[in-house]
């Protein structure tokens, strides 16, 4: 009688501190945990994406392997696999939601807040005060005001006009790309039926408070895929588009100079327009057009293992070998150099004087521990800026051939994604693969704003962006430009 009550009152036990992981919590240990839980784990993070274990480590509730727990409806839910048609709860569809939730969230705070401070104790007034009692250089001055202004900018949607209303409606952006003034887009834009077609969007207008640009007729339609692109100087400073396109079923690869003129509807009398050159040159990952004047009219492609540097008046073709593919390139404009960077992770320049079949042609080298998306010379060539698909962007001295700064934040695992460098601002900006749009002070690396997308984390709907410090032309104010989907948005100076 004894034993049987004795035991059972230790299965009651037992039963009761089983239960308790599975209870939710009471109201004073929630009170508990929310004084635990500190300032900054409410905060934004600058637009980092969130782990699907940081909602029960924020509310001290046990991670249970196969179970989540919902702090809405405090109860745990069984994680089921995501092959099963019914809409189960996976750790992907929670990620994805807590990142749309987090999206909405920014995009509201955006909207309501109009100024915000991209640093600690730097406002206008504060900036103006230390300026005046001499705390800052006329240099730094600048800088900060460039930083002040970025921080500030405010999202405004463009009124695209064109001829055929009915193709912007339904057709979608996948790259753009502002010319040197800054005073054209080119854009390549995504079919409905499939393939990709060409514009060009002229920014004359792109003025407050209207802000309307014009599309210019897309006269050229393709299937193929656009691996790389960038503007060409053939005839005059940016008269050609170089495009790198993609080999389909019995058509190989090649690469296309794309005239500029072909996109405007009237022409003067007498005035043609100029000559489509198509070379070819299969499985191009990408380009770069030389403005050095010892490689004058010659442009690079990036192969699997190989550089291929090709004169476009007579045709002559150098050849250099590697040892991986070449996803990213850039010519410098006083050094006979060319920079590429490859999926092993290196950097490595090539002398144009040195002929493909000598020795010694590599004249830098450097090395990330992931593929190099993107590299990006700043103006007094001493120094290069490299980005990798571990999310790595890294500031190089060429001199020392050492990392002298790296700038956190950027997300990416797996996408080909570029930089891009401006100087007189004295800031970066990268869109991360989780969609925001990120900007740096080229100065110490310090993050100056994330912006959201105006539509849900998507992999088919990464932003493509242009910076430039005179959008519209010579009189244009600096600002951003970001196209997703079927719209284009500007993110001026106010």
């Amino acid at each position: 009688m004894h034993q049987s009550s004795w035991k059972s009152r230790r299965h009651r036990r037992r039963g009761h501190r089983h239960n308790a992981w599975f209870r939710p919590h009471g109201s004073n240990e929630r009170k508990d945990a929310g004084a635990q839980q500190s300032p900054q784990g409410s905060s934004d993070g600058h637009g980092e994406a969130p782990s699907t274990s940081s909602t029960a480590g924020s509310s001290s509730v046990p991670d249970l392997p196969g179970y989540y727990f919902d702090p809405e409806k405090k109860r745990y839910f069984r994680l089921l696999p995501g092959h099963n048609n019914c809409n189960p709860l996976t750790k992907e569809s929670i990620r994805q939601k807590e990142m749309e939730r987090k999206r909405l969230r920014l995009l509201e705070e955006e909207e309501q807040q109009g100024k915000k401070i991209a640093r600690l104790g730097f406002n206008a007034s504060s900036l103006l005060q230390k300026s005046k009692l001499g705390f800052l250089n006329a240099t730094s001055y600048c800088r900060l005001a460039h930083e002040l202004r970025v921080s500030c900018m405010q999202r405004k949607k463009v009124q695209i006009q064109s001829s055929d209303p009915s193709a912007l409606a339904s057709d979608q952006f996948n790259l753009i790309m502002a010319d040197t003034n800054s005073d054209r887009l080119f854009s390549v834009n995504d079919v409905k039926v499939g393939g990709s077609k060409y514009g060009i969007i002229s920014l004359h207008g792109l003025k407050t408070p209207t802000f309307r640009v014009h599309m210019h007729e897309n006269l050229y339609f393709t299937n193929r895929k656009v691996n790389a692109m960038c503007w060409a100087s053939l005839n005059h400073l940016d008269s050609h588009v170089l495009l790198c396109l993609m080999g389909i079923a019995e058509t190989p690869g090649c690469a296309t100079l794309l005239p500029t003129s072909l996109f405007v509807s009237n022409h003067a009398a007498g005035d043609r327009p100029g000559m489509l050159c198509s070379f070819r040159i299969p499985g191009a990952w990408s380009c770069a057009w030389s403005l050095n004047i010892q490689a004058n009219n010659c442009f690079s492609t990036g192969l699997s293992r190989r550089v291929l540097v090709t004169s476009v008046v007579t045709g002559h073709r150098q050849s250099f070998g590697t040892s991986s593919d070449v996803l990213t390139q850039q010519f410098a404009v006083t050094a006979p150099l060319l920079f590429n960077g490859c999926r092993s992770g290196e950097i490595f320049a090539i002398d144009l004087r040195c002929q493909n079949q000598g020795k010694g042609w590599k004249a830098t080298r450097l090395f990330h521990d992931s593929a190099v998306t993107s590299v990006q010379i700043l103006q007094e060539e001493q120094r290069l800026m490299a980005s990798d698909m571990a999310g790595m962007i890294k500031l190089w001295d060429l001199r020392t051939t050492k990392c002298i700064r790296q700038y956190e934040g950027h997300v990416n695992e797996y996408a080909h994604l570029p930089l891009h460098v401006h100087e007189e601002e004295g800031i970066m900006v990268a869109v991360g693969q989780d969609c925001y749009t990120r900007i740096w002070s080229l100065h110490d690396g310090q993050l100056l704003r994330t912006i959201p997308s105006p539509y849900p984390t998507s992999k088919a709907d990464i932003p493509s962006v242009a910076f430039s410090s005179r959008l519209g032309g010579a009189r244009g104010a600096p600002g951003l430009l970001m196209a997703v989907r079927q719209d284009l948005y500007c993110f001026s100076y106010s």
